[in-house]
């Protein structure tokens, strides 16, 4: 039974990343495999969070994460593959002959930060001049993976090239996902996230699709607001305007058999981002997609894979040459009543149709096909709030859409997206060069653009011009930047 439970205890320990601190480089890092048996009485990790003193040997643990300059100590991490634990932990240690290493986990205290000596200059608001993705900033949170022996600490460094070997998995078989979200800077210039738990939840489930590793969702989550705590100065103050954050998983292990991730690292690079169209609410037009497949059954269309994007810059380019902002994937099967209705490009698509004596919001269900995006949710959630309308997530057909815009029930189409927010569409082109017109009141729209914080919420007036996208997207943007509080506004400030 005390062997039993000599092991039950030693499942509850944790990876320690040891610290030290001296001017030369450690000579002897401690063994993993023997650890067990020769790691030094301390205390745990939730004392130490409260108690950074060093002890006699100069060795300190958990230090805080504000970056030392003019020393000349270095720091230097290394994994026992167990906690240090007890005289009584150390001792039922002992008993267990053989006891597997603990892979680490990321750890939001054992960050470490080493600002660039060489900062940019920060650009001017401009929604032309600003693109989207074309500058980032000074700073990058990285953080590398190894089977066996888990995540190393993760850092904040400079920006700067990787280096791959050239028989690295994401280079030959795609192995990579990533995500996309913002922060913003408030009225009172206090940073926020717009529901980054749903980020993580996704970055998770894409990363466990391609065999990636798993990650805290909580403490790099922790580590992401760090890095943009860092980079503060390159948040826009402006609404319209954010920074926008991508993190990402790769394979890096060089090996050229297809087999599961055995290295991996994640990394977040920032960008400060103005709208992802400059026209702002001004609409856009798509193009009906029917050769080209962005997802298919049984695949990985729901996860944010780099797979699923790469082979959609092609139909991406015919659409703009065609004079189209983006595709709109339609997936052919033959049925009588048209193809299924995908996603559109980098944006979920909604359609608001006239029923009998109702109106009915449409989006395509989450099938498998669909990327789960967070605008998408955040959208559904808003509208259902209204409760003046139908909100569906249901499969929707290519027919059913040009039967509608025939008979004048086609009232709305737009996209939503980290990226786009809330966009308009006024035309769907199809391959034979006709086109579907979509109703779109500019005014109206500016209308509910213009409403102070809050007021959109409130049921509109029996004299109010209506523009669902008008609303919604003064809603969204009132919570994404503060003005109204909600959970789903998270502040970031210390």
């Amino acid at each position: 039974m005390l062997h039993r439970s000599a092991r039950k205890l030693l499942a509850r320990t944790h990876v320690l990343q040891c610290t030290f601190w001296s001017h030369e480089p450690l000579l002897n890092p401690v063994d993993s495999s023997a650890a067990a048996a020769r790691v030094v009485s301390t205390l745990t990790s939730k004392t130490l969070d409260r108690d950074h003193s060093s002890n006699s040997d100069n060795v300190g643990y958990h230090w805080p994460i504000t970056p030392r300059k003019g020393t000349s100590w270095r720091q230097q991490s290394y994994s026992t593959g167990f906690q240090k634990v007890g005289a009584l932990q150390q001792g039922m240690a002992e008993m267990v002959s053989h006891v597997i290493p603990m892979p680490s986990d990321i750890r939001y205290a054992d960050l470490i930060v080493k600002r660039s000596d060489h900062l940019q200059a920060k650009p001017s608001l401009d929604p032309l001049g600003l693109k989207f993705g074309a500058l980032y900033t000074d700073h990058m949170l990285q953080v590398s993976w190894k089977e066996g022996s888990g995540w190393t600490a993760p850092s904040i460094d400079p920006v700067a090239p990787m280096t791959l070997h050239p028989c690295a998995q994401v280079l030959h078989y795609g192995s990579c996902c990533f995500e996309g979200m913002k922060a913003y800077k408030d009225k009172d210039q206090h940073l926020r996230l717009f529901r980054p738990d749903m980020n993580m939840d996704r970055l998770s489930r894409s990363a466990a699709c391609l065999t990636l590793p798993e990650f805290d969702k909580v403490e790099l989550l922790e580590c992401i607001k760090e890095l943009v705590r860092v980079e503060r100065d390159w948040v826009p103050a402006k609404e319209g305007f954010s920074l926008y954050i991508r993190p990402t998983i790769i394979g890096t292990h060089p090996f050229l058999g297809l087999s599961p991730t055995r290295e991996a690292m994640l990394f977040v690079v920032l960008s400060p981002v103005g709208p992802y169209f400059p026209g702002g609410l001004n609409p856009i037009k798509l193009f009906v997609e029917t050769e080209v497949v962005r997802a298919y059954p049984g695949g990985v269309g729901d996860k944010k894979v780099g797979g699923n994007y790469a082979p959609t810059m092609l139909p991406q380019l015919r659409s703009t040459q065609r004079g189209c902002s983006q595709a709109l994937y339609v997936l052919q099967d033959g049925h009588p009543g048209g193809g299924i209705v995908g996603e559109s490009g980098a944006m979920n698509i909604f359609f608001l149709f006239q029923q009998e004596g109702t109106m009915e919001l449409v989006t395509p269900p989450l099938n498998g096909l669909i990327l789960p995006g967070v605008t998408r949710d955040t959208i559904l959630t808003i509208a259902r709030d209204f409760g003046n309308m139908k909100v569906s997530e249901r499969q929707l057909r290519f027919g059913e859409i040009e039967d509608a815009a025939k008979t004048g029930r086609l009232l709305e189409v737009f996209g939503t997206g980290t990226a786009c927010a809330v966009q308009p569409v006024t035309g769907l082109l199809k391959n034979d060069n006709t086109e579907i017109t979509i109703p779109f009141d500019s005014e109206a729209a500016a209308h509910w653009l213009a409403k102070l914080p809050g007021m959109a919420l409130a049921q509109p007036g029996t004299d109010e011009p209506f523009s669902l996208c008008g609303r919604l997207t003064r809603i969204l943007l009132d919570y994404q930047y503060g003005k109204v509080e909600s959970p789903w506004s998270v502040p970031i400030d210390p």
